[in-house]
């Protein structure tokens, strides 16, 4: 099995089903297929119209807009509502990695992120806006690196592994760049909102794992 194999008999999408699906192929097989589908494959594929990503985008919005307003309502003296609904930016960025590839993705990532500063700065204080942008952005480009590295292993490893790495990066510019010299106890904060985001990052494995078979409605990119 290789690259032209997968190319001719399957839609992007589908790159692991078929690949997972070839009981006649070894695990060293199928991993070798994903790795050529989806890091070769996909880079020759004529890139994928931005209308057609338009439900990552809008959902990638409405997760910025949403944290950059809860983040500034303490649960306790270590927690902040942001925290529970900001991992879901990763769920978003992995799906779409999954369905159609890294440069989606960051396409995904890049657009929400214009259109969600832009919103968050009518919604909440400026130094909040921006420090949510550059935090949010970095630890999207990182999430991708992660997810392309370990895409070809088990479903699990590399949505968890790529948001627990990338919220720890985020979290520490986030917290620095919007509390650093003001009176809120924000290594606090941080520390109590980078454990949530690690358990969000569990928990969302489950609407990960439920959407894989179901990626062409995520990303609909046949005709």
């Amino acid at each position: 099995m290789d690259c032209m194999d997968c190319r001719a008999s399957l839609a992007m999408t589908a790159i692991n089903r078929h690949c997972e699906a070839r009981s006649d192929v070894a695990i060293h097989d199928v991993r070798d297929c994903l790795l050529c589908c989806d890091n070769r494959c996909m880079k020759n594929t004529p890139q994928i119209p931005l209308l057609k990503l338009w439900r990552p985008i809008l959902a990638m919005l409405v997760v910025i807009v949403a944290s950059n307003y809860l983040v500034q309502f303490p649960i306790n003296d270590w927690l902040t509502w942001g925290a529970f609904t900001f991992p879901v930016a990763f769920l978003v960025t992995d799906l779409t990695n999954r369905a159609v590839g890294a440069q989606a993705a960051r396409r995904v990532a890049w657009t929400g992120f214009a259109i969600a500063v832009l919103v968050s700065l009518a919604l909440a204080p400026w130094r909040i806006a921006v420090a949510s942008g550059v935090a949010f952005i970095v630890g999207q480009m990182l999430d991708i690196v992660a997810f392309n590295k370990l895409r070809a292993m088990s479903w699990w490893k590399a949505p968890l592994i790529g948001s627990l790495v990338a919220s720890v990066v985020d979290t520490g510019i986030f917290f620095f760049l919007a509390f650093a010299g003001s009176d809120m106890n924000w290594l606090t904060l941080a520390a109590g909102d980078l454990g949530i985001k690690w358990l969000m990052a569990a928990v969302l494995l489950a609407p990960y794992r439920v959407m894989l078979p179901h990626l062409q409605l995520w990303v609909p990119v046949r005709p």
